[in-house]
């Protein structure tokens, strides 16, 4: 690969790698966030592991002109991107840690590259937000659809409004803040599509294909992804661990990022 598509594909997804082991932990931040979502929880990992972080195409500091709606209205396509990072970089063995709607990206990627992970690490996780008759999602159809005709009539208004509900932790309000932040910063056409691919995705049969040891943490309170969703996924895959966490919200990599490490490295160990 030449030094100017190297540079591009680093450019392109804001690549950072950081510690000093060899083993690759590669981490994937979730819908309307970027990889600073990671930053108290990443260090956690840097004395023993390769720590790789990025931002998807059209989030935090990638190179929002390479982004195309068509493409990116299905979440294989940014499974490819994974795919694409690991190649770049000449990873292998790569344990993946993915956060919301990037733990079915993990589960696509993983089925795409069966060898190149070792671990799928999935915080938050969701296959189906959209219940149906033996399944239990979190939303019913109609919920869904109301949020996104609201996405599309007023996403900052959404953003601000729900931001601080997802993360959770009202004693805290500063996290809502950043979440809300980081919503109000993304392009809302981008935002609208990758909820659109998000939301209506459906990834149950996917679960079945991966055989990598799998960590699912679950927050013991979490209005997008309840403890029923963590059940169901750790079940359906084949070598599947539940992890329920003490912490709430949606996400516990930025709000208790020190429970969240101790139950990644028991796990690891």
């Amino acid at each position: 690969m030449t030094s100017n598509k190297k540079k591009r594909i680093e450019d392109l997804f804001n690549i950072n790698v950081l510690g000093s082991g060899e083993q690759p932990m590669l981490f994937a931040h979730g819908y309307g966030c970027d990889q600073n979502m990671f930053r108290f929880l990443y260090p956690y990992f840097e004395n023993e592991y390769k720590v790789v972080l990025f931002d998807y195409i059209g989030a935090g500091n990638s190179n929002i002109s390479a982004y195309s709606h068509e493409k990116y209205s299905s979440l294989d396509s940014y499974a490819d991107d994974i795919l694409t990072i690991c190649d770049h970089l000449n990873l292998e063995n790569v344990i993946f840690v993915g956060h919301s709607v990037s733990a079915m990206i993990g589960v696509l990627a993983s089925n795409k590259a069966p060898t190149l992970f070792s671990k799928l690490i999935m915080i938050g996780p969701s296959p189906r937000y959209i219940n149906d008759a033996h399944y239990t999602g979190g939303f019913d159809e109609t919920a869904i659809e109301e949020l996104l005709e609201t996405l599309d009539s007023n996403y900052l208004g959404w953003s601000t409004t729900m931001a601080p509900v997802i993360m959770g932790n009202s004693d805290r309000p500063a996290l809502g803040e950043e979440l809300s932040a980081s919503f109000c910063s993304t392009d809302p056409e981008i935002a609208k599509n990758f909820a659109r691919a998000t939301f209506l995705s459906d990834n149950r049969k996917d679960l079945k294909s991966v055989a990598v040891p799998c960590l699912i943490l679950q927050s013991k309170k979490d209005i997008i992804a309840p403890i029923a969703v963590g059940e169901y996924t750790a079940n359906a895959v084949q070598n599947g661990r539940l992890k329920i966490l003490e912490a709430t919200g949606h996400c516990p990599n930025l709000s208790a990022p020190k429970e969240t490490a101790e139950a990644i490295l028991e796990f690891l160990d």
